[in-house]
């Protein structure tokens, strides 16, 4: 094993603080993600795009820190980034039937990733870095992997793969797209609190200490299976011509059908669990530029509950009730009270060490997607529709989805299916046949039975 130490090409950072908000004080998540290539990364190449994008994007260099008990800043100290190389026999080559998302207590992905040590940040850290890589070598196929760790304080997914594209495109010596990284956060103030939208954000208001939130995480696995399943693009826009065609977008359909198929098949006669309502991981840049514009580097992420489906059996019903709550979250009145409400409980997350509670609540669904980031196709060091995307966790009804990964048969590979999505989510263990004989059944006929 050889490891390196990357320092930015131009130290432009100079210390600098930015202040986080509470919305953003994520702080022993991480963002882990596998990348497979099917030969070699130059690592002099990589190691300067690495060099030249730290330049660009200052925060990642930097190093977190608490200051006077209670302000949360990063300051961007030019700090280098490790970045480790190992070659391996242990696996002759990548599995192909491996599914985007794994368990988290069966991580296969876990000897391919140099973790950043989230614990260590509970209160500040001068020396954690908060970006880590490690390139491994499968010596008998000849593939390479490329593991990501990333502290969650710098951003959400979105950050990440625009940072991650960078240093792509920089590599195959490309420009970086626009919008350039924008660091500076807004800082919510305690009167634009509102309190009666605390029960809009449960997995908040119910968070729990630590100890106490990692057992319950754990206990799934004993409770819940989990489930993978995948969508043709062609699938997927039938869904949507179903769903209400323009009217909704591709993944509320989506969202609605795996509802829609619990209700019928799984939930239908116990009233606790029957799915009355989604709470959507929306992206808000872009809605307000004095709240978080385009190209802002930042948790720019909330969770945005809907009202209950008038009709919980319906796939337009259901698809239009998201697509309605998402359109109000777009409001940035609405936006910045629900941000503020919010600010003000991660601040006590954070303050008592809790953690935020992702159990499955009475009647709620949580989505949380990927399909408008083709990561594939954006982190592919020039190996195009050749580049597979993997990573780990998911709870109990909590949807994850991402666009397919390319398919490689032997040493061919297929045509992409660049609109198909793969889904994962846990669901109780006498409940998973169920919905897995429904999925099929309606894919073998085309969901002529859905409406």
């Amino acid at each position: 094993m050889t490891s390196w130490l990357v320092s930015p090409s131009l130290a432009t950072g100079q210390n600098r603080r930015i202040e986080l908000p509470g919305i953003d004080l994520w702080i022993i998540a991480r963002v882990d993600k596998v990348f497979v290539y099917p030969s070699e990364l130059n690592i002099d190449r990589f190691k300067d795009a690495l060099a030249r994008t730290l330049s660009i994007w200052p925060l990642i260099a930097g190093r977190f820190l608490l200051l006077d008990g209670d302000q949360y800043v990063i300051e961007m100290s030019d700090n280098p980034i490790p970045v480790t190389y190992a070659d391996t026999n242990k696996l002759s080559a990548w599995p192909n039937d491996l599914y985007i998302v794994s368990e988290l207590h069966q991580n296969p992905l876990e000897p391919y990733i140099d973790e950043v040590q989230v614990a260590k940040l509970i209160s500040g850290s001068l020396d954690e870095p908060l970006f880590r890589l490690k390139l491994t070598c499968l010596m008998q196929s000849g593939e390479w992997i490329l593991g990501v760790s990333w502290a969650h304080i710098l951003g959400d997914a979105g950050a990440l793969f625009h940072y991650l594209g960078t240093i792509s495109r920089i590599y195959q010596q490309l420009e970086p797209l626009e919008p350039m990284p924008i660091f500076e956060r807004r800082l919510w103030l305690e009167d634009e609190v509102d309190s009666s939208f605390l029960p809009l954000m449960k997995h908040l208001t119910h968070a729990g200490p630590l100890g106490e939130m990692f057992q319950l995480f754990g206990s799934w696995k004993d409770t819940h299976d989990h489930v993978n399943i995948r969508f043709s693009g062609d699938q997927l826009a039938k869904l949507r011509e179903l769903a209400g065609g323009s009217q909704v977008t591709i993944q509320d359909s989506l969202s609605a059908y795996i509802i829609l198929t619990l209700n019928k098949h799984c939930y239908n006669n116990d009233n606790r669990r029957h799915i009355l309502r989604a709470n959507t991981t929306v992206n808000f840049r872009g809605v307000s530029d004095t709240i978080a514009p385009i190209g802002h580097v930042s948790n720019a992420i909330f969770q945005m509950l809907s009202n209950n489906f008038e009709d919980p059996l319906s796939l337009t019903n259901i698809a239009k009730t998201i697509r309605r709550s998402i359109v109000q979250s777009r409001n940035s009145k609405f936006l910045e009270t629900w941000l503020a409400t919010a600010d003000g409980l991660l601040r006590k997350i954070a303050r008592d060490n809790l953690l935020a509670n992702w159990d499955q609540f009475s009647n709620e669904i949580i989505i949380n997607s990927n399909y408008r980031y083709d990561w594939v196709k954006f982190v592919d060091f020039g190996y195009t529709d050749q580049c597979r995307v993997y990573t780990a966790w998911t709870g109990p009804l909590y949807l994850r989805i991402f666009r397919l990964n390319p398919v490689r048969d032997n040493m061919t590979w297929l045509p992409r299916d660049r609109n198909g999505a793969e889904v994962a989510f846990r669901i109780e263990k006498n409940m998973k046949d169920r919905f897995i004989h429904a999925w099929k059944k309606d894919i073998e006929e085309n969901f002529t039975n859905i409406c």
